[in-house]
């Protein structure tokens, strides 16, 4: 990826479109936003794919990212706790849970930041109305 700097921030192109980023959210996303949504998005990427190969019916997934912030330092982003809700029918919670455990395991961005941010995780289950 090549960033190129623009008056508020910088600019890459990439396959879906141009990505700016800036620390000033008027002008773009936040590097934090970012590093939070990754690790978000990449866990719940791997939650369906690990989900539909187990043939759970679920039909969505909403992740909620709770982040915790170092106020003294560089404000670098120390804990994030993911909340999934996941809505289908017969979902059984020890199901769910070993599949977090093997999506923790296998998401990248997750380890990616291993060691460094500590990363924890919830998740509730709902009927499909």
């Amino acid at each position: 990826m090549k960033f190129k700097m623009r008056e508020n921030g910088f600019e890459t192109n990439v396959e879906y479109g141009k990505l700016i980023v800036s620390g000033n959210e008027e002008y773009g996303f936040r590097p934090y936003q970012l590093l939070v949504s990754s690790i978000a998005v990449c866990s719940g990427g791997v939650l369906r794919k690990v989900l539909t190969k187990k043939r759970m019916a679920f039909s969505d997934i909403e992740v909620t990212a709770d982040v915790t912030r170092n106020e003294k330092g560089a404000q670098e982003i120390q804990r994030i706790h993911l909340h999934f809700i996941i809505t289908g029918e017969d979902l059984e919670e020890g199901k769910v849970e070993k599949s977090l455990e093997v999506t923790r395991k296998n998401c990248s961005m997750v380890q990616s930041v291993k060691g460094s941010i500590e990363i924890t995780e919830t998740f509730e289950i709902r009927k499909t109305e």
